[in-house]
């Protein structure tokens, strides 16, 4: 496995790999690999000739009071995860690779409205963090196909939507979310919780699965009330012990409210602190 930390060796042997004929996946993560990361890197393997994984905790995505600092940084052991996995290059950019001038009056790439709405109403400036550093690997890397998680819903939806709006030729491949035998979300904030706290936590996928079997259970649509559904979900989760930021019912191809459920495809997704933890989640219906 080859490891670079500047853009222009990184594009130098992509360009060696393009004029060879060869496709490129790309699977953008901040380290702390678990297993989810590396079912995202297995597609990457069956889809494209090589495959280029980079490890970047990106600063403009944490809120000035959220966990940057003391995200978890496993670059040693990530990295001997990747040689395993014969990952064929690791990209690991500093900041100043990233980021070459003062952040304040940054270009930024933003997706106006979705970026405020769910995660975003209580991070704001989260998603154009991710938005605008996505934008820039996908620039430096110039892959054919990139593969991301289904856990971050919302995120995954803007990318797509980025892609599109900007006409950027990177094909997004979306992988299901892996789980713990508990239902449990892998996360790399997972780290952050107690054992007790793990228990609870999986609690949190239950209540999704609970609210998706009143969908499912619901053959007369017309009486089914979505925001009522949505409250009881809320109350469950605070009969658990969690601090709920929203549990909602959304429309997965817009992420509009859902008025009535009509057996559209709609996603459940869900955002809540447990101690200081910030976990989130959701489930597609069908």
């Amino acid at each position: 496995m080859k490891i670079y930390k500047s853009i222009k060796d990184i594009r130098q042997l992509v360009a060696g790999w393009r004029r060879e004929g060869q496709s490129i996946a790309f699977v953008p993560t901040m380290g702390n690999l678990h297993t989810g990361h590396l079912s995202l890197i297995e597609k990457a393997q069956h889809v494209a000739d090589k495959t280029i994984v980079s490890i970047y905790v990106n600063p403009l995505q944490f809120g000035p009071v959220e966990d940057f600092a003391s995200y978890p940084r496993t670059l040693d052991a990530d990295k001997e995860e990747l040689i395993n996995a014969e990952v064929d290059l690791l990209f690991i950019p500093d900041d100043k690779e990233i980021y070459p001038f003062a952040r304040p009056g940054l270009t930024s790439v933003k997706v106006p409205e979705l970026s405020e709405i769910l995660c975003g109403a209580s991070r704001p400036g989260h998603f154009a963090g991710v938005t605008t550093v996505v934008a820039k690997f996908f620039n430096i890397v110039q892959p054919s196909v990139a593969i991301f998680g289904e856990k971050d819903f919302q995120q995954l939806f803007l990318i797509k939507k980025m892609v599109v709006d900007l006409n950027i030729p990177v094909r997004i491949i979306s992988m299901p979310t892996s789980r713990e035998d508990s239902g449990l979300a892998l996360s790399s904030r997972n780290k952050y919780l107690t054992d007790p706290q793990k228990q609870t936590a999986a609690g949190l996928h239950k209540t999704l699965c609970w609210v998706v079997e009143k969908l499912q259970q619901s053959f007369d649509h017309t009486r089914l009330n979505i925001p009522e559904l949505e409250q009881q979900g809320l109350l469950r989760l605070e009969q658990q012990g969690f601090k709920p930021e929203y549990l909602a019912i959304r429309d997965s191809e817009t992420l509009t409210p859902v008025a009535s459920y009509e057996y559209q495809p709609v996603v459940v997704l869900v955002a809540a602190m447990l101690g200081k933890t910030r976990l989130i989640d959701n489930i597609s219906v069908t």
